[in-house]
């Protein structure tokens, strides 16, 4: 089958063709460090994390580009918290830290880079040097701006017309620009106050203090200054991968202005296409508004891996495809943890029922295999159409209950169908969704199974000397802890 994507630049459902048929150049707009991550954020990762899998899966060496945006007036505004650091570059190495470390507990690949922008301001002056000289952009007053009238193709991604686009930039901006739809390249001098003061979370230790900071400057031919928002992802993509990357991965708030400008200031100084495909992942929604940091209405990452789990999070998180809306609330989060409990008793009972002496090498169940073929057919369908996670969720949900009839209805198993789909379950679930079907649970496992097990033995003490309201009181107490406890003819088991 061949992989299809929806790409905003065109409109258009395309057949995927990288310009290296052996390799994808494979682009992320990733976070600013001011605040911590949510869900909203996490869907980001975890789509682009997905497309990468499948990418490999499908055959392609994929080079994977994520940034990290650490110089911008949110993060400044974050300066002299205690609990984050003293300046802009601490703040942002607070976070660029806890970032990391939520993206390992959701099972995300490495990027091959995680460039910041405060380490590549060279090449962005060098860009910004070239579009001056070329004539698309101008000085004034130490700052510089893209003249977006000077480059034909402007608007083209969020179809637009020049004389119909709002002002961009600060209020202050304005006087200092040819058209009010020109954007900056470069700011001069450091953040404001006013700036400052705007981004300032109500509750910083600092906040009405006079002496706000003003951000790190670094030296340009024009004055000391800061680089602007969009030209940074210009530099370091084409610092890393190429002129040309054939997938640029992004959130939908971001086509217009951030993607936009970064095609008209890139393509203005090569000469080349900027991207072929782009690919922007629609806002998760909450109680009818987008997630958001600005907003306070967000469940952060780490607040969630704590809660639920990272298995958990990407199966709210690949229930619904992409490039369709999705919705965080108690019932849909509730309906990922059901999904993914089944499924990892899915995989659990496969392992079992293989693994058991009742599984015999010359018993077929033709309808098993057939369920598995399909279950396959189905996942790769899906993936192939524009990465529809939803569909391939599905078809491995349609493998369980396959599973599950074949081990519920014999006494003796198909070995080499349940082989097949551990199979499946390994290189579908795993390897392209990204679920660790083998993941310890959180905390301490083998000290955790002690306690449980002599927790079960004073139970089933209390049951032998007939105090069985005492027993089941213990075992509503395990279940309220995350301990599932199940009576069989050789004793109670347990899963944590």
């Amino acid at each position: 089958m061949t992989l299809h994507v929806s790409n905003t630049l065109t409109g258009d459902r395309e057949v995927f063709e990288p310009q290296d048929p052996e390799e994808v150049l494979l682009y992320v707009c990733g976070l600013t460090t001011s605040d911590p991550a949510h869900l909203g954020h996490a869907r980001l990762w975890v789509a682009a994390d997905v497309m990468h899998r499948w990418l490999e899966h499908e055959g392609y060496d994929v080079r994977h580009v994520e940034n990290f945006t650490d110089v911008n007036e949110k993060i400044v505004a974050r300066a002299g918290d205690p609990d984050l650091g003293d300046d802009e570059a601490e703040v942002a190495s607070h976070y660029i830290q806890e970032l990391l470390e939520e993206m390992r507990a959701l099972n995300l690949k490495r990027a091959e880079v995680y460039p910041r922008v405060s380490e590549h301001v060279p090449e962005i002056v060098d860009l910004v040097e070239t579009l001056v000289e070329k004539g698309y952009a101008y000085e004034s007053n130490g700052s510089v701006y893209f003249d977006v009238t000077s480059f034909e193709g402007y608007g083209k991604l969020s179809n637009q017309q020049v004389d119909d686009i709002e002002e961009q930039g600060e209020p202050d901006e304005l006087a200092e620009k040819r058209h009010p739809a020109d954007f900056a390249l470069w700011k001069a001098d450091g953040v404001s106050a006013d700036a400052v003061r705007e981004h300032r979370h109500d509750d910083h230790p600092g906040a009405g203090d006079a002496d706000l900071p003003n951000g790190q400057v670094w030296a340009s031919p024009w004055g000391d200054g800061r680089p602007g928002w969009h030209i940074e992802c210009s530099a370091m993509s084409m610092t890393h991968l190429d002129e040309t990357i054939d997938v640029h991965v992004g959130g939908q708030d971001l086509v217009f202005p951030h993607h936009e400008n970064e095609i008209a200031q890139s393509e203005a100084a090569t000469g080349q296409q900027f991207a072929n495909y782009w690919l922007h992942v629609r806002l998760l929604q909450t109680k009818g508004e987008k997630m958001s940091s600005s907003l306070g209405n967000y469940w952060s990452v780490g607040d969630a891996l704590d809660a639920v789990g990272g298995n958990v999070v990407r199966s709210f998180l690949v229930s619904t495809a992409y490039h369709n809306e999705a919705v965080y609330s108690e019932e849909t989060l509730a309906e990922a943890e059901e999904r993914w409990e089944r499924l990892e008793r899915g995989y659990e009972t496969a392992i079992a029922a293989c693994d058991s002496e009742a599984a015999r090498t010359k018993v077929a169940d033709d309808d098993l295999r057939d369920a598995i073929a399909s279950a396959r057919e189905d996942f790769v369908a899906g993936m192939n159409d524009d990465f529809n996670t939803r569909q391939a969720v599905t078809a491995l949900m349609d493998l369980t209950a396959a599973v599950n009839r074949h081990v519920d209805a014999r006494d003796a198993y198909d070995y080499r169908a349940l082989h097949d789909a551990v199979d499946a379950y390994e290189e579908l679930g795993g390897d392209v969704l990204g679920f660790a079907f083998d993941a310890a649970p959180d905390g301490t496992a083998d000290v955790a199974g002690e306690v449980v097990d002599l927790v079960l033995q004073v139970r089933e003490a209390e049951r032998d000397a007939g105090n069985y309201e005492r027993a089941d009181e213990l075992r509503d107490e395990l279940e309220a802890l995350g301990v599932e406890v199940q009576d069989t003819d050789d004793g109670p088991t347990y899963r944590l």
